[in-house]
Parts: structure tokens; sequence; C-alpha cells
């Protein structure tokens, strides 16, 4: 016994020895440790989160209620800030929702207490304030709901939440409790950016395996704690929250209401369709039919007229629905055959320049529609308002154009005065094309609107469609009547007469060079319209060979070594020059 009592005695003194030499260097390494710690650690004045201690209980139908204990170090503020991620874009038109409700704080030693919540993108703020500034650490609890972090997932339903982040400063220390309410299958958790896939400082479940734990050691402003917790199926019943995301795709997806509207422009536009074909249709029909009456040498009497009696201008008007500056050109040359004008063609290789006189002649204005008296008094007037005996076309332009829009006005005046149309056809163009850039201006409008608000842009398109058809279908509105498509159908076979540049000399028992000069003169005005007078030429080419002082026209003089044989191309030249002195447009 006093062996082994002697024995203890010698490894006691061993002990002793030993501890003796080992606390002298134990100390300076203490003291290293102390002076550089692991981590860095924020000086006792910075604003700061010393701690942020979450629970969350999870309950039926996935709603989990969330009390999080936080230690904040103030340094002059009067409340702090946290940032949750609680919308997550899962597809193009898609967002998968987090939601807060109930949030309310508390202090049991002066921290703030008001609650203030804001969404803006993705992220949910929630503001803590009081009523002053404080400095030292302050503890607040913070007590909300959450909606939307449970996924089912086969045999298993998974809660993953950013249980602790979206802080603007430092957190020193963060924990975290997943009570499920039932035995947890696996835990996992993230530290670092919101899709960060590094694991936390630590994470375990307690003896029950109904509560996971996770902690991390300083975290860096923007940094999150994500936890995870996989839980038996139907234990919540809880079910992701998703939302139809407002998008250029969802803006103009179809639905029944965007179907409709679609739909809806398709029928109106059938319809208009339909109409047009009734109104058209029947110029079409009544043309078919009543056209070959028109391809004749139209006769009255001994008299060469053109079918119905109708004047250049008023045909022109009335083949297109449109007041031509063609048609006014063509006016021209026919006031000069009937006498009221003298065209002179100058001599190029005297004045250096192409260029025609046009000289009023001396013969009643009886005959004359409204819009020829226009044209002519228009021609026959200086710019200061005084009369003149000619003008050269060189001179025309400048106020001559102001006058020019009163003989078109004139003219389609007179295309509803003779009954070919209920309605003057300008007017009836400018109101549907009008009304339909109108409907277009709003459809476009609407469409941005509904765009960044709703998901019935396509409504806003249809309008948009319509407006378009109904702007170009107004081209097309005005509509003849019956009269007014009889006449067209004679004017038709009239063209197809002068397009053949040929008379049938044995139907008027052949006629004599100056009878051929005179119908050609007579027709002449009705090819300019028509764009036929090179082939309307051909009947006169050679008439000044075969009839004496037959080189000129009584209504057309030509320079010195002119004949009929060059007045194809002088006509061509003098139209296409008229229509370019007397406006910069063809028409409207």
């Amino acid at each position: 016994m006093s062996g082994l009592a002697a024995l203890c005695r010698l490894r006691r003194a061993a002990t002793s020895v030993a501890i003796a030499a080992v606390l002298p260097l134990a100390a300076p390494a203490a003291a290293s440790a102390a002076a550089s710690p692991a981590a860095p650690v924020a000086s006792g004045s910075e604003e700061q989160v010393l701690k942020d201690d979450v629970a969350i209980k999870v309950g039926p139908g996935g709603v989990a209620h969330v009390r999080e204990t936080i230690t904040y170090r103030f340094s002059g503020q009067d409340g702090f800030s946290r940032t949750f991620v609680t919308r997550e874009h899962q597809s193009v038109t898609e967002d998968r929702l987090y939601r807060i409700d109930g949030a309310r704080a508390s202090s049991p030693d002066g921290g703030p207490t008001r609650v203030s919540i804001s969404e803006s993108g993705t992220r949910t703020t929630l503001k803590v304030t009081g009523a002053a500034e404080l400095t030292g650490s302050r503890t607040v609890v913070l007590d909300y709901e959450l909606r939307g972090a449970i996924t089912p997932m086969g045999a298993a339903e998974e809660l993953r939440w950013t249980a602790v982040g979206g802080w603007k400063v430092p957190v020193t220390e963060a924990r975290a409790v997943v009570d499920g309410g039932a035995v947890i299958r696996d835990i996992n958790c993230f530290a670092g950016p919101i899709d960060s896939t590094i694991g936390c400082t630590q994470y375990y479940t307690n003896h029950t395996r109904t509560q996971g734990i996770f902690s991390q050691q300083q975290m860096l402003p923007g940094e999150y704690l994500t936890v995870v917790a996989g839980l038996p199926a139907g234990t919540t019943k809880g079910e992701p929250i998703y939302e139809r995301r407002h998008t250029v795709a969802t803006a103009f997806a179809v639905n029944a209401v965007t179907g409709a509207a679609l739909l809806g422009v398709l029928v109106l536009l059938a319809g208009g369709l339909i109409a047009l074909y009734l109104l058209r249709g029947r110029d079409a029909r009544v043309v078919g039919r009543k056209a070959v009456e028109g391809d004749q040498a139209p006769l009255a009497g001994t008299e060469f007229e053109p079918p119905n009696g109708v004047r250049p201008g008023q045909i022109g008007t009335l083949v297109d629905e449109q007041a031509d500056v063609i048609d006014v050109t063509a006016s021209i040359v026919d006031l000069a055959v009937r006498g009221h004008l003298l065209i002179e063609e100058e001599d190029r290789a005297v004045t250096g320049r192409l260029d025609w006189t046009l000289r009023g002649l001396d013969r009643p204005a009886g005959d004359l529609l409204p819009y020829e008296r226009i044209l002519l008094d228009a021609l026959l007037t200086a710019p200061d308002g005084s009369a003149r005996g000619a003008v050269k076309l060189s001179e025309l332009g400048g106020t001559f154009s102001t006058r020019l829009a009163q003989v078109r006005s004139a003219m389609y005046a007179d295309v509803v005065q003779q009954g070919w149309f209920a309605r003057r056809p300008d007017t009836v163009r400018s109101r549907w094309t009008v009304a339909g850039l109108a409907l277009t201006v709003l459809g476009v409008a609407g469409t941005v609107a509904l765009a960044l608000t709703t998901e019935y842009a396509l409504v806003g398109l249809a309008v948009i469609i319509a407006g378009a058809a109904l702007a170009y279908g107004g081209q097309y509105m005005p509509a003849k009547t019956a009269r007014g498509a009889t006449v067209l159908a004679h004017t038709i076979g009239f063209r197809a007469f002068l397009g053949r540049g040929a008379l049938p000399e044995d139907a008027f028992g052949g006629l004599a060079s100056r009878q051929r000069i005179a119908l050609f003169s007579r027709f002449l005005p009705y090819a300019v319209v028509f764009g036929l007078v090179a082939e309307w030429a051909e009947t006169v080419k050679d008439a000044g060979e075969r009839a004496e002082g037959a080189d000129n026209l009584y209504w057309y003089e030509g320079p010195a070594e002119w004949d009929l044989s060059k007045f194809a191309e002088s006509m061509r030249t003098f139209t296409l020059a008229t229509s370019g002195s007397i406006s910069q447009s063809r028409g409207l």
C-alpha cells in the first residue's frame, strides 16, 4: 500500500512539473489568439446586427408563424430595414410568391416598434422605426406570418426560406430553428448570396428530430441564411403560390376577351368586304353589261360626241373617283378644242426652251360647266387679280395652285349634280380615312396602356387593325349610283374605241382629212384622260400629207416646220408640262 501511495505521489509530481512547463508557453499563445481572432469583429460603435434569432413554426395549410428576435446595435439611427426576396421568376410568364402578412414588432428595452412594408420588383422591404434616434444595443421582436414557402415533392414537403438576411449591415451571429410539427426527414442550409450553394456554419436536428437548427457566423451586408427542411408528405398540405407575371408575352395573350375582340374585328372586316362587294359588285355588273354599248364610234346626229355628252374632266373624275391634275389638264385641252383657248407651241430653237402660250379667245361661255368657268378664269387672271389675254405655261403655278383646289372641288360637286355619286367622293374618302386614322391612334394608345397594365393588349391591337382597315378601305368607299355605273360602262367602251387608234372608214363612208382632224381634235382631250394620246394620234399622223393646210390645228399652233406627224409627241410633252406647272402633285 505504501508503494502504491509512493507511486501516486510520484505521478502527481510529474504532472505538476509538466503543467508548470506548459503554462509559460500557453499564455503567449492565448494572447496571440486574442489579438488575432479567427474572423473580423466590428468596432463597438459600428451599426450592426449582433444577433438574429429566428423561430419558424409551420402550421396547417403551410402557413408558418415566424418570430424573429433581433439584437441590433444602433449608432444614431431611428430604426432599421430588412429585405426579403418574395418573388421568384419560375418561367417567362409565371412567378412564385412568398407572402408576408401581419408584421408587427415589440421591444423589451425601448427599441423601435413601428412597422411598414413596401414591395419593389422581386423584393419586399420591412422597415422598423421608432420615435427617436438610438445608440447602443436594443432588442426587437418581429412577428409575421409566411405563406407560400412549402413545396410538395412527391413523398415529402419541403420548407425553404431565407430565414435571415437582406440586412444593410453586417450580422455577427445568425440562428434559425424550424419546428415542422412532425419528424423532419432531412435538413440543409446555405449561406451567402441569395442563390448560394455554400453550406452554412452548422445545422442539425434536436434529439426528437422535430426541430431543425441552423446557425451562421459573420454574415456580410446583403447575404442570406437559407434554411431547408424536409417534412413527410401531407404534414401541412401547403402549396406554392404562383402568379402570372405581366410581360409582353402575357400582355398579348389570347384569352376570352382578346379572342372575342379579334373575332369581332374579323366579323367587321368580313362585313366591310360584303358591303364593298354589294356596292362595287353592282358597279361591276352594270359596267359588264353596258360596256359593249360604248365600244363604237359615238355619233349624235351628224356630230361626233362622247357617250352621254360627258366632258373629259367629268370622265376622269368618274373613272377613278378622283379629280386628278391630269383631269384638269385634259379640261384645258378641251377648252382649246371647243374654241375658248388657243395653244401656241413656241419655237424651241428661238427661245431656247420648251414652252407654250395659252391665249384666250372671244367666245361665249354659255356652254361651260361651273368647274370649266373657274378653270378658264384662273388661267386668264393674273396674280394681282387683273385680267390677262394670254399666259405662258411656264408662268403658271404659285397662286394658280390655290385656284386649282377650287377647280377640283367644283369637279367633285359636278359628279354629284350629274347623279353619278350620292355624295362627293373626296368627302366620303376623307370621312372614312379620318375615322380610320383616329381609330388607329386610339388603338395604339389603348394597346400601350393595356400592355402596361393588363393582359388584354390584343384588344387594342384589334382596334388598330380595324382602324387601319377602315383608313385603307375608305379609299374604296365612294360608290357610284346605277346611273354613274352606266355612264362608266359607256366610258370604258369609249376608251377601247380610242385605244385602237383607227376609224372605221366604211362606217362613216370614208372621212376626208379635215373631217378626220376634226374628229381627232374632238376626242383628243378624252385620250389625254385615258393616257391614249399616242394611240389616238395614229388617226391623223398622215392627214397633213392628204390635206392642204393641215399642218396645224385650229386650236393648236406648232412652230415652223411642224406638222401633225409630230403632234403626238408635242401633246405628250404638253400634258406633262401642264400637270407639272399647275401642281406639284398629280392628285389627292
